[in-house]
C-alpha cells in the first residue's frame, strides 16, 4: 500500500472539516463554508487548499457543482489505519457495520423489507457521527449541488422524524426519493439540490413520510 501523503497542518485541518461535515449533514461544505470555518479571507483561499488536497490525492474536486468534493477511497483507507493506530485498545466506534444496499422498494412495504435488499456492504462505524441503519443507491442528479451524484451511496438512518434543512429519504405514494426537507405550518417541501428539477410540494392529506436522514455518503467504488 501507498504511504499516506504528507499534509500541511491547514490541509490536515480542511480535510478533517470535510469528513465532519459529510458525516453530520451526508454533503461535503461549499469553499464559502471552508473559508467562514477557517477564517479564510475568501473562498479563493479554501479552493486553493483544496486543489492542493487533490494534487496530493486524497480528495478529488468534481467540476460544475459548489460540493464537489469526494474523499478518495485510499484516504478513507488511511483515516481507519491512522485511528487504528492511535489507540492501543480497540473501540467500538471502530467495530465494522454491516449495512444493507436498498435496491428498488416496492409500494407499501417497509423500506428494508428483505426483497429489497440488493447486497451487504461491511464498513468502518468510524466514518459515521451518527450510525446508519442502510444503503441506499442514489438514482438520478437531482441532489448534485449538495454533492450527491447518480450512484453514490448514501448512508441513512432509519426514522419517521426530520428536521428542517435535513437531507431526507422520503417515501411519496410509490416512489421514494431524496430530497432537502423544508416543513411549514401548511404543507411540505422537498427541494431538489439542482435548478433543473422542481420542488416538490406535499399539500395535506397527501400520501408522505419520512423514511430516513442522510448520515454520511460513499461513492461505490470506495466498497469494491
Amino acid at each position: 500500500m501507498m504511504d499516506s501523503p504528507k499534509l500541511t497542518a491547514r490541509q490536515q485541518q480542511i480535510l478533517d472539516l470535510i469528513q465532519s461535515a459529510i458525516a453530520r449533514t451526508g454533503a461535503p461544505p461549499t469553499r464559502a463554508e471552508i473559508a467562514a470555518e477557517l477564517g479564510f479571507k475568501s473562498a479563493n483561499a479554501a479552493e486553493e487548499h483544496l486543489q492542493a488536497l487533490a494534487r496530493k490525492g486524497v480528495i478529488e474536486l468534481v467540476s460544475g457543482t459548489s460540493r464537489g468534493i469526494r474523499l478518495r477511497s485510499d484516504t478513507l483507507r488511511s483515516i481507519n489505519e491512522s485511528r487504528i493506530k492511535q489507540y492501543s485498545l480497540p473501540l467500538p466506534t471502530l467495530a465494522q457495520l454491516a449495512l444493507p444496499l436498498i435496491g428498488r422498494v416496492a409500494a407499501g412495504s417497509p423500506i428494508l423489507a428483505q426483497e429489497h435488499v440488493d447486497q451487504t456492504y461491511y464498513v468502518e462505524s468510524g466514518l459515521f457521527q451518527r450510525r446508519p441503519d442502510y444503503l441506499l443507491k442514489v438514482r438520478g442528479m437531482s441532489m448534485r449541488d449538495a454533492g450527491i451524484m447518480d450512484g453514490d451511496l448514501l448512508a441513512v438512518q432509519a426514522t419517521k422524524e426530520a428536521k428542517n434543512g435535513q437531507i431526507i429519504v422520503a417515501r411519496l405514494g410509490e416512489d421514494v426519493t431524496v430530497k432537502r426537507f423544508r416543513r411549514n405550518k401548511h404543507l411540505i417541501e422537498l427541494h431538489a439540490e439542482n435548478p433543473d428539477y422542481p420542488t416538490i410540494v406535499v399539500e395535506p392529506g397527501e400520501p408522505f413520510e419520512v423514511e430516513g436522514i442522510a448520515v454520511g455518503l460513499i461513492r461505490n467504488t470506495m466498497l469494491m
